[in-house]
């Protein structure tokens, strides 16, 4: 018996009434005079009432008046506004009471329509009515602004917390359902205001601003084969005026930005957003102080000047700070620059350095962090020797590798490199064929920097050591005639440790660049956005794969948006702090030819990455040739419990593999995702074809990944890691000194000052480190994997019941992740910086709703990617 029949048989008193309970957050009156007139108007007209209504619809009654839709009961009006919920000094939560008559002919609702007459907007987050007769209660999850109603050309509807294939959706409902579907589309034309909650595509062409002139001017990304990208939400600005294929941009410190309304930031959440801007704020807004910093905030002269940075004392050049305070007040300044006077009083102090301040230069640590570090996504196993290439010989000549068998076998530890090959010991960290087409464009900027391949052993005790790092430059004569290369091998000690170190440096450079604009943009935040437009375009808020798929939607198109305003844009903050400078983005499109979707389950990128081979004797299927991999280790754990918690929910709803086939909302939303949303990639033979539960299960098992665990990985070991910018440069600004040129004669000498010339400025540094401090917190109302915002999502036990086993299955992770990190025969669990591994860390224990540990944690997995 379907729900809608149960529902039909209720036999009730006629007179009963119905007892509800709304929560929800007045406007925010703190940062916008027209607010608080807005609300002070709210006020006023309070005194009148009848300002906020509600009116139940039928799940079991159809109007055959009204197109078979729901019956509606009468209206019923929030009162006490002005009495009711928080001051204008604290936004919080407001609760109001509200009673219903029972109504035969309405009989048990599914869903309510409401109407706001004041002037301005609220946040509605839930309606509960207690004591419906025949049924007890009924839980609306809302969680949406409701702006007046005259904003609107059609009713709000907020349905129950029971969820329905569209099949079986009770008949009342499914015109309501239909045309809220169709509302979030939109029309496809139009300017976009605030109000709206239209989820509609468009082409990255916003990055670039042509009407400032060329240096100014980008690509379009997406739409081409030449520069194929994943679709982002459409804005709808018009056109530049140089450009009619390039959209205008807003202001820089403007966050008018459009998303639809129920994807906008937190207001805790903006306030961090908006320290960022204001830090960054002394790079983008005014050429003439970025040029004083050019030449005074220049260099680090020594290690310590870098660690003063942290434990304070850095002098601001005389001017500077006064040329900031034109742009900035010095009270906002303080906050944000940790300024003392006119010195930096210390930014938080990574924890890479930590406990000992060189650790980092060690070559244990090194490749620890391949490993466990912020990018452990990249490193591979060798499978051929010397590395080949795959680039094409007859545009860019002979790239194959020359490390020889004489450079690393000293190294091998008795092993020939066949006898390592073959016992799979030899792993490499390639960023030679992705950036040599790019070399030549990086080189003739202020950047000046390789293409990459550093190979590590597998040691006996489960750590990775360097063998040999190889720097490669194009032909002096053309990219036709192959690459120059150079091979670098571990040193210890004179000149020759330091142009090791310099080595690493540069390798290291290549791996910042590409973590940043790979593993974190593009594999995380760029893919995920088209999954979250075609989700709440195609499935109805009924649908049971938009109630799992939407917490791990939080906050993304937000945040995707105001990166392509600040960050990833045109003179932005990315492009003065990533060696790849101006052609940053356009690398980006160029790896997404390559993006494979179900490679991004991680047992597949495992496999792919010869990093495990398939092993039905395993926990989870796979062998891991570095059983020491933390990344690995913990995110299989993590995959195997999203995996199990998503084919419970899914076998739930879909006991048989006809319900998927038979779902026009699922099947649709499938159709655009991949036709639209990666719509450049729509004719690849690889996209699950969305017929049978294994294949439902996997695409939402790697969809929830990306967002939360893969995300968690990359993001948040940013400042930990990268924080310390010699650890982690993201710039080098000068070639590998050559014996007999003053430059050797300096390295000789100061081999500490001229790293650190070589690397990352201190201006650079001080913007980078601003950046990943905020990109590296965890929000206060952060909501973690097996964390859901109320108890109250879903109606249906037997996925709450599921749902708690997750959470528990998450709690033993942690307790595992702990005890592997205290157990010392895993060297690769903290390493020599004593940094343990904790990315993957759940964080499902601390609290069972919501929240948990925040600030800079190094620790927890969000659901969603929100930062």
């Amino acid at each position: 018996m379907e729900a809608s029949d149960e529902l039909m048989g209720v036999d009730v008193n006629k007179e009963a009434k119905m007892n509800g309970v709304v929560v929800l957050v007045k406007k925010s009156v703190l940062l916008d005079v027209n607010d608080f007139q807005a609300a002070l108007s709210d006020g006023v007209h309070e005194l009148v009432g009848k300002r906020v209504s509600f009116q139940l619809i039928s799940a079991v009654n159809a109007d055959p008046e009204n197109a078979m839709r729901g019956r509606l009961s009468q209206a019923v009006y929030l009162e006490k506004w002005i009495k009711t919920g928080t001051s204008a000094v604290v936004v919080g939560e407001s609760v109001f009471k509200l009673t219903f008559e029972w109504d035969a002919d309405v009989g048990v609702p599914g869903a309510f329509i409401i109407k706001n007459f004041h002037n301005s907007e609220f946040y509605l987050k839930s309606l509960t009515l207690n004591e419906v007769p025949g049924t007890g209660k009924i839980h609306f999850v809302c969680d949406s602004w409701i702006y007046p109603a005259h904003r609107y050309k059609y009713n709000r509807i907020f349905f129950a917390n029971q969820s329905y294939l569209p099949c079986h959706t009770p008949e009342p409902l499914c015109k309501y359902r239909e045309e809220e579907l169709v509302n979030l589309r939109g029309n496809g034309s139009g300017e976009l205001k605030e109000w709206d909650r239209v989820y509609d595509y468009a082409l990255y062409n916003d990055l670039g601003d042509p009407d400032k002139g060329t240096d100014h001017a980008r690509p379009v990304l997406g739409g081409s084969t030449k520069f194929p990208y994943p679709r982002r939400g459409r804005t709808s600005r018009p056109p530049t005026k140089k450009d009619p294929e390039s959209e205008s941009r807003l202001p820089l410190l403007s966050l008018d930005i459009y998303v639809p309304s129920d994807e906008r930031l937190s207001h805790r959440k903006m306030s961090d957003i908006l320290a960022y801007l204001l830090k960054s704020i002394v790079q983008v807004l005014d050429p003439e102080l970025k040029a004083l910093g050019d030449k005074t905030l220049n260099e680090f002269d020594t290690f310590q000047d870098v660690l003063n940075i942290y434990e304070g004392g850095l002098q601001l050049p005389s001017g500077l700070l006064d040329k900031i305070k034109d742009i900035v007040p010095y009270e906002i300044l303080k906050e944000l620059l940790h300024l003392d006077g006119e010195k930096l009083y210390g930014y938080p102090m990574p924890q890479v350095i930590n406990e000992n301040k060189f650790a980092w230069r060690t070559d244990e640590e090194f490749g620890r962090e391949m490993l466990a570090g912020v990018n452990p996504v990249s490193i591979s196993l060798l499978k051929e020797f010397p590395p080949c290439s795959k680039l094409d010989p007859k545009a860019y000549g002979n790239q194959r590798s020359s490390i020889t068998k004489e450079d690393i076998e000293k190294n091998l530890n008795g092993l020939t490199v066949n006898e390592a090959l073959r016992k799979n010991k030899i792993f490499i960290l390639d960023h030679h064929d992705t950036l040599m087409p790019y070399l030549n464009r990086i080189n003739s900027t202020k950047t000046k920097t390789y293409a990459s391949r550093t190979l590590l052993l597998l040691k006996s005790d489960g750590t990775l050591t360097p063998l040999a790092i190889e720097l490669s430059l194009s032909h002096p004569k053309g990219e036709g005639y192959g690459a120059i290369n150079k091979v670098f091998t571990p040193a210890a000690h004179g000149v020759e440790g330091s142009v090791w170190q310099l080595a690493k440096a540069y390798a290291i450079v290549n791996d910042s660049g590409v973590h940043q604009l790979i593993s974190h943009w593009l594999n995380t935040h760029l893919v995920i956005e088209p999954f979250v437009i075609a989700t709440n375009r195609q499935l109805s808020v009924l649908h049971p794969i938009h109630k799992l798929l939407h917490p791990h939607f939080r906050d993304t198109m937000n945040i995707n948006a105001i990166s392509r305003l600040v960050l990833i844009n045109a003179g932005g903050t990315l492009e003065n702090t990533v060696f790849l400078t101006k052609f940053s983005m356009e690398f980006t499109s160029v790896i997404y030819k390559e993006w494979v979707f179900t490679e991004q389950a991680l047992p597949e990128d495992l496999i792919k990455r010869g990093i495990a081979v398939p092993d039905s004797s395993q926990p989870h299927g796979l062998h891991l040739l570095i059983e020491d991999y933390p990344y690995a280790v913990d995110g299989l754990e993590i995959w195997s419990a999203i995996k199990t918690w998503v084919h419970e929910y899914c076998s739930f709803y879909y006991p048989k593999d006809d319900l998927i086939r038979g779902d026009v909302e699922l099947q649709s939303w499938w159709a655009e995702l991949r036709d639209v949303g990666h719509g450049d990639k729509k004719d690849e033979p690889w996209w699950p074809k969305m017929q049978t539960l294994v294949e439902l299960t996997e695409t939402c098992t790697t969809i929830i990944w990306i967002a939360s665990a893969l995300h968690a990985a990359v993001n948040f070991g940013q400042y930990p890691y990268g924080g310390y910018l010699p650890n982690r440069p993201t710039i080098s600004r000068s070639f590998m000194p050559e014996r007999g040129t003053p430059e050797y004669a300096e390295l000789e000498s100061n081999p500490d000052g001229a790293f650190l010339k070589t690397i990352t400025s201190q201006f650079q540094s001080l913007l980078n480190i601003s950046i990943i401090e905020i990109l590296s917190k965890h929000s206060p109302d952060e909501l973690y994997l097996g964390q859901r915002d109320t108890p109250d999502w879903t109606s249906d036990t037997v996925i709450l019941a599921a749902f708690a086993r997750f959470g528990e299955k998450l709690v033993k992770i942690e307790n595992r992740i702990e005890e592997m990190n205290n157990n010392k025969l895993l060297k690769n669990r903290v390493g020599p910086v004593n940094v343990p591994y904790t990315l993957l860390y759940p964080n499902t224990s601390n609290h069972t709703h919501v929240g948990g540990l925040t600030g800079l944690t190094a620790r927890g997995v969000p659901n969603s990617t929100g930062i």
